[in-house]
C-alpha cells in the first residue's frame, strides 16, 4: 500500500501523466463513435440534417481544420506555461515550481487539447468519399465539433487561470492551503487526545549485550517520507529497537547512516534491505509527510521579498500571515513524540518536526531579516499574539515567549526612533498579556533598555 501511494504521488506530480490518460481516453471515444456509425444510426441520424448532414469533403475539413488548430493551441500553451515557470523561479523561489506541475487544471487543459487533436487524426483518416463509396461517420464529426468548441472556452479560462496563479497571492495561498492540508492529515489529534511531542521521554537503555548497528542510505537524495508501520512491524519481528537518525526532509546521502538497529549481531541483508526500503529518497522535498517543506517555500518568498533588491514589505508580511495561519492551526494539534511504543513496548524511535522546530522554521530567517523594519516586527509580534490564543500548552508558549524577546532584542538594536519604539513596546505588552495565561515572565520594555538616539 504505501508502494502505491509512492508510485500514486509520483504519476500525479507529472506534467504527462494526466494528458496522457486523457488522449488514451479520447481514442477510445472516437473508435466508439465511429463504431456506432451504423445503418441504423445513419437512419436516425438523418432526421438531423441540419446537425449530421455534412458531406465527406466539408467533414474532412472541418477535422483537418480542428486538428491542425489544437496542435497550434497546444504550442501556444506549453510556451504560456514554460513562461509562468521562468517567472516563478525568478521573482519567487523554484521550490514553489513543482507547485505549477502539480496544478490539476494545467494538466487538464493539456489533456484536453492533446485529447482533441488525437480524436481529430483519428476520425478524419476514416471519412471516404468518391466513386468507390463514401463513409462519413456523421455522430464523431459532430462530437469532434462539440470537442472543438469546448477546447476554445477551455483556452480562455486557461489564459484566465495563468494571469490568476502568476499572483504571489495566490502562490503563497496555494503552498498555504496544501501544507494545512497536510498538517491535518499527519496531526489529526488534538492537544488533549494522548501523549505529545512536549512530553518526550528520556532516552531508553538497550538490553544489555546489544548494540546499535547502522544501516546506510542507498543513494544521495531528500527523504521524501518513511512507512512507520513498516519500521513497527520490523522492530516486532526482530525484538529489536529502531532508530531513525535522519529526518524527513533531510538530505541522506549514499553509504551514510540512515537508520540503527539494536541486536546483538549484525543485521542480516534481509533487514537491512526491509529497512532501507522503508523510506522513500528522491530527488526533492514533498509534502506529503513534510511539513516543515511547506512552512520552507512561504519563508523563502517572503526573504525574497525583504532582501535589499526587492524591498516589498507587504508580500513579507503576506507571508507570515499565512505562517500564523499555519502555526495556529498546528498550536492545537498533538505532535506525536519520538518513542513510538506497541503495546507499551518501545519499537522506533523516530525524529520529527516538533512545534519549537516548526516555530524556529517559520520565523526565524525573516525575523533576521527585518532588521530595522518596524512593520515586519509588528506582524511578528501580531502572529505570535494570534497563535498563543490557539495553545493552553506552558510548553508551546514558552516557545512563543523565546521568539517575543528575540524580536524585542532586535528592535532594541536597530529601531531608533521614539515613536516606533513605542509601538513596538505595546505591541509587545499585548503578546506577555495573551501568554501569562500559562506562563508568565518577566516582560522587557524597550524603551527602558536603551535611551533613544537624539
Amino acid at each position: 500500500m504505501h508502494r502505491l501511494r509512492r508510485l500514486w504521488d509520483y504519476l500525479r506530480s507529472t506534467f504527462w501523466f494526466v494528458p496522457s490518460v486523457m488522449v488514451v481516453g479520447s481514442c477510445v471515444l472516437a473508435v466508439g463513435l465511429i463504431a456506432m456509425d451504423s445503418t441504423a444510426v445513419d437512419g436516425w441520424l438523418a432526421q438531423w440534417p441540419r446537425l449530421f448532414g455534412a458531406g465527406p469533403e466539408g467533414s474532412r475539413g472541418m477535422m483537418s481544420t480542428i486538428a491542425s488548430s489544437m496542435m497550434t493551441v497546444v504550442g501556444v500553451t506549453f510556451s504560456m506555461i514554460l513562461v509562468v515557470l521562468a517567472l516563478a523561479s525568478s521573482q519567487y523561489t523554484s521550490r514553489v515550481l513543482r507547485n505549477f506541475i502539480r496544478s490539476r487544471v494545467t494538466q487538464f487543459i493539456l489533456g484536453t487539447f492533446a485529447g482533441v487533436f488525437t480524436y481529430s487524426l483519428i476520425v478524419v483518416r476514416t471519412i471516404r468519399g468518391g466513386k468507390s463509396g463514401s463513409f462519413v461517420p456523421s455522430m464523431a464529426v459532430f462530437i469532434g465539433f462539440l470537442l472543438a468548441s469546448g477546447s476554445a472556452s477551455a483556452l480562455i479560462f486557461f489564459i484566465h487561470y495563468i494571469a490568476t496563479s502568476i499572483q504571489v497571492s495566490s502562490i503563497i495561498d496555494d503552498v498555504s492551503m496544501e501544507t494545512m492540508a497536510a498538517v491535518d492529515r499527519i496531526f489529526p489529534n488534538d492537544l488533549e487526545a494522548g501523549p505529545r511531542d512536549d512530553d518526550e521521554p528520556p532516552s531508553p537503555q538497550i538490553p544489555p549485550g546489544r548494540r546499535w548497528w547502522s544501516v546506510p542510505a542507498t543513494g544521495n537524495g531528500y527523504i521524501q517520507d518513511v512507512d512507520d508501520a513498516a519500521l513497527v512491524r520490523l522492530a516486532r519481528e526482530h525484538k529489536t529497537i529502531v532508530r531513525m537518525e535522519q529526518r524527513i526532509g533531510d538530505f541522506a546521502v549514499n553509504d551514510v547512516v540512515l537508520v540503527s538497529v539494536a541486536l546483538e549481531e549484525p543485521p542480516d541483508e534481509e533487514l537491512i534491505c526491509a529497512l532501507q526500503s522503508a523510506f522513500s529518497i528522491g530527488r526533492h522535498r514533498t509534502l506529503e509527510q513534510d511539513v516543515a517543506f511547506g512552512v520552507r517555500q512561504i519563508v523563502d518568498i517572503a526573504l525574497r521579498a525583504l532582501s535589499p533588491g526587492t524591498n516589498d514589505t507587504t508580500t513579507a508580511v503576506m507571508c507570515v500571515d499565512h505562517l500564523m495561519a499555519i502555526l495556529s492551526r498546528l498550536a492545537s494539534r498533538a505532535i506525536p513524540p519520538s518513542h513510538r511504543c506497541e503495546d507499551g513496548i518501545l519499537r522506533v524511535i523516530t525524529l520529527g518536526p516538533t512545534f519549537a522546530s516548526l516555530v524556529a522554521d517559520a520565523f526565524d530567517q525573516i525575523r533576521g531579516s527585518s532588521a530595522g523594519n518596524v512593520g515586519m516586527m509588528l506582524r511578528l509580534l501580531g502572529a505570535l499574539e494570534t497563535i498563543a490564543s490557539r495553545t493552553d500548552s506552558p510548553a508551546r508558549r514558552r516557545v512563543l515567549h523565546t521568539q517575543a524577546l528575540w524580536i524585542s532584542e532586535l528592535a532594541d538594536r536597530t529601531v531608533e526612533a521614539p515613536h516606533e519604539r513605542s509601538l513596538l513596546d505595546a505591541q509587545l505588552t499585548r503578546v506577555f498579556e495573551a501568554l501569562e495565561a500559562a506562563y508568565a515572565p518577566m516582560r522587557p520594555c524597550l524603551i527602558s533598555t536603551r535611551e533613544p538616539s537624539r
